[in-house]
């Protein structure tokens, strides 16, 4: 299966099982959908002989055969029993998200987890629930080495004592069974301090740090619970933990509404705030909430993909890039 379109005066096929991106012209674009139709090489001929020249129309009819032939093009899906596959196969579990906090310092009106509680009590993990977890992890690895935690909540900072602990409690772990433990912590901002940023690059393989943008939008879903917005706190804490990461294995990331439609200029704040690593995803709500986005907003939001992808064009060849997460593929 393929996926052909144009966009930004470009013509561009995906072939959807292999993942590959092509960027052709106009004489190829036509013959790969008169291939994608399902005709014959030379029933794609006949049928363009009137637009294009008998030796080109062959030369691109080569060229795809070519891009066949490498499984660049027209590739079958291996993954379509994938599911019945998967049935015969053993469980393993190869990583964990720990509700290390079921409690939370702000009250964003998005929040799926209702201020952190989950629509139950306030309540914090305790040590001995976290290291059954991570027992259970390894006891049902299986031969998996590399195993993945992430300390989420709520605000997981909240219960920072038992994260070091069970951080602590997994290396030692890692040793007598032979895993290797990749933590994560998913954040607010609001705790953070020089003991916490510290710990996290010791031990961290990601952070993300979360914040919506610019002020007005990220204080109007972001705030305290007593209304106050929580940008200018966490933003220098984010700069320093950002650049004490050295700009890597951390992600800003933040959600856009019905009430920020032009989130572009959001990802480029964040930019301009000075970092590399970030991403901006549509909220997830009830058609009944106000901020939802809606169908007739879809085409706003593509525009503004593009709108972004080109000013990061232009950004990346002033040597000023960096890196969006939705537009990271493996070319």
């Amino acid at each position: 299966m393929i996926h052909l379109y144009k966009n930004n005066g470009y013509n561009l096929c995906l072939d959807v099982n292999s993942g590959s991106v092509h960027v052709v012209d106009e004489l190829v674009c036509d013959v790969l959908q008169e291939l994608a139709d399902g005709k014959s090489e030379d029933a794609a001929a006949e049928a363009l002989s009137g637009k294009y020249e008998a030796e080109d129309i062959r030369e691109a009819l080569e060229e795809c055969g070519e891009l066949r032939k490498q499984g660049m093009l027209f590739t079958e899906d291996i993954y379509k029993d994938s599911i019945d596959r998967f049935k015969d196969r053993p469980t393993v579990v190869k990583a964990l998200c720990l509700h290390i906090a079921h409690d939370c310092n702000l009250a964003c009106r998005y929040c799926f987890a209702e201020e952190g509680e989950y629509h139950g009590r306030r309540a914090l993990m305790s040590y001995e629930v976290g290291r059954q977890a991570l027992d259970f992890l390894i006891a049902n690895s299986g031969n998996r080495r590399n195993l993945e935690v992430d300390f989420f909540g709520g605000e997981p900072t909240m219960n920072w004592q038992v994260v070091k602990d069970l951080v602590r409690y997994g290396r030692e772990q890692e040793k007598k069974y032979d895993k290797n433990f990749r933590f994560t912590l998913t954040t607010n901002g609001v705790l953070l301090n020089d003991e916490i940023m510290e710990f996290c690059n010791r031990e961290m393989g990601n952070v993300v740090l979360s914040i919506d943008g610019r002020p007005e939008v990220h204080n109007r879903m972001r705030p305290f619970r007593n209304g106050k917005g929580s940008y200018d706190l966490i933003v220098p804490k984010y700069q320093k933990f950002a650049e004490s990461r050295h700009q890597d294995k951390y992600y800003v990331r933040g959600t856009f509404t019905h009430y920020n439609l032009d989130f572009a200029k959001d990802v480029l704040h964040l930019a301009d705030l000075g970092f590399k690593q970030i991403s901006i995803e549509p909220v997830v709500a009830p058609p009944t909430e106000d901020y939802a986005i809606r169908e007739e907003d879809l085409p706003v939001i593509c525009e503004q993909y593009d709108i972004l992808a080109k000013e990061m064009v232009k950004r990346e060849k002033e040597g000023r890039g960096f890196n969006f997460f939705h537009f990271m593929i493996d070319l």
